[in-house]
């Protein structure tokens, strides 16, 4: 009898392996129609010429209260009418907000649904006392070594000139899109978009604009930077993750410090906030996670294949693997991120109030609503009190990869980078597109330039910079999507 269950135990398990094994040999890239390279007369040299000259305008977005200060941005509006002639002899430019520009390129088809191109040229500031630590001065727009230095060159001047040089090329061709298609720059995207792209959104409501596609920054090609990757990924995100800040308050009889009770105001927060970090959200590979991981796993080694090829079996594992990096754990589930504490004004007095602050970003598949109950159920402290601090935003609409635009911008990738790998992706921060997304079908973001681990400090760092080799394949790729889609 025992050895009649042990036969048969084995059976089992060798009929599982061979579902497990031949599951992880199917699961392969999905076979790619092959397109010709992309081969535009781009002057590198000339486009990372006005780049530099772009990042010398110190259009600084500073931390509200703080205003910005408009003279730049208004030199900046000025210098773009002599940089681009011919944009700006054919295309209608309107300024709306403070210093946002909306261009419109009138389209063959008044019937045929507009596009948007979109970008902002506000930049964060660069960390006081940190500038002795660029290679060259941030607001320089040095060109060595094959690259244009500065702030904004990445986030995310680069992708508005380069737009622009794209514009003026096909321009210069004679080129006349079938639909219209809009550039929309915002001037305050780094604090939240509100004057800058929101306004550029209620102007297109008010004369009902309703748009196919638009295309904000969001992701890269990324070179290097996902382990068990060799090729390129460019991650054409189709979402964008909604955001959070609660703040938990606890109230206290305060005292002197020398006979503290059981239990503080301090305390009572401390708890609730290592409730939270140790029961987050739930995460998982469904939804916009499951498009970008399983498009990522498909190239990834044998090994790594049988357990994304097979998450019926490996799921949970995948999960708890997933979720140790901060990066890959992003992608999973709504983070959360303790970031502020307030309590007493003396240290030898308690307080009468001490306060926590919490930041989340919701993964699509959750709701403001839906994280504010789960922390109020994690804390289940009813001594503490919870409230949301500022604006909060929901998680974006999920844009469609079956479209025509994403399929022209799958192709226009494949033209500038060669062997890339084109996957639907999430992002994880903010972005314009959490307004643009109001009026746009499919809103998408992605950045037609490669980074390498080495860049992404830059991003709101030290030595942010961007290759000419970039600046010719990102204009490249706008004029084959331009080309592509508005032919």
């Amino acid at each position: 009898m025992i050895r009649k269950l042990l036969l048969a135990l084995l059976a089992v398990i060798v009929v599982v392996a061979g579902i497990v094994v031949y599951r992880a040999i199917t699961f392969v890239p999905a076979e790619t129609t092959a397109v010709q390279p992309a081969d535009y007369p781009i002057d590198a040299d000339a486009v990372a010429g006005r780049l530099s000259e772009a990042v010398r305008f110190q259009t600084i977005s500073r931390q509200p209260p703080e205003p910005a200060d408009p003279v730049p941005f208004a030199a900046y509006i000025a210098w773009l009418e002599t940089a681009y002639p011919d944009l700006h002899a054919a295309l209608k430019r309107e300024r709306l907000g403070s210093h946002a520009l909306l261009y419109t390129w009138p389209g063959r088809d008044p019937a045929a649904k507009p596009v948007m191109l979109t970008a902002h040229y506000d930049v964060v500031p660069v960390i006081p006392g940190t500038e002795g630590k660029w290679t060259h001065p941030p607001f320089a727009g040095v060109i060595a070594d094959g690259h244009v230095w500065g702030r904004g060159t990445l986030d995310d001047k680069g992708a508005m000139i380069t737009m622009l040089e794209a514009v003026t090329h096909l321009l210069r061709e004679g080129f006349v899109p079938k639909q219209t298609v809009y550039l929309a720059f915002g001037d305050d995207e780094e604090v939240g978009g509100e004057r800058g792209a929101g306004a550029i959104v209620a102007h297109l409501q008010a004369q009902k604009v309703r748009l196919d596609w638009s295309l904000d920054e969001g992701s890269f090609v990324l070179d290097g930077i996902v382990p068990g990757v060799a090729r390129p990924l460019a991650s054409i995100n189709i979402a964008e993750k909604g955001y959070l800040t609660l703040q938990l308050t606890a109230q206290a009889a305060g005292g002197h410090s020398s006979m503290p009770p059981r239990e503080t105001a301090v305390g009572l927060i401390a708890e609730a906030i290592v409730r939270l970090q140790r029961a987050p959200l739930p995460g998982g590979l469904d939804g916009v996670s499951g498009q970008a991981f399983g498009a990522m796993a498909r190239n990834m080694s044998f090994d790594k294949r049988i357990l994304f090829a097979n998450q019926w079996l490996f799921g949970g594992l995948l999960d708890h693997v997933l979720s140790q990096a901060p990066t890959t754990n992003a992608m999973l589930r709504t983070t959360t991120a303790p970031t502020m504490l307030s309590g007493s004004v003396k240290e030898n007095v308690l307080p009468i109030e001490a306060t926590g602050t919490v930041n989340f970003r919701l993964h699509p598949r959750d709701t403001v609503d839906g994280v504010i109950a789960y922390v109020k159920q994690t804390i289940a402290d009813e001594r503490i009190t919870v409230s949301v601090v500022g604006r909060a935003s929901e998680p974006s609409a999920v844009a469609g990869t079956a479209t025509a635009g994403f399929r022209a911008m799958a192709a226009a990738v494949r033209r500038s980078y060669g062997d890339a790998v084109v996957l639907p992706g999430l992002t994880i921060a903010a972005t314009d597109s959490a307004h643009y997304g109001a009026i746009s079908d499919n809103a998408y973001r992605f950045n037609p330039m490669m980074i390498t681990a080495q860049d992404l400090t830059g991003f709101h760092g030290t030595n942010e910079r961007l290759s000419l080799e970039n600046l010719a394949r990102a204009t490249a790729f706008y004029i084959d999507l331009l080309k592509t889609t508005g032919g």
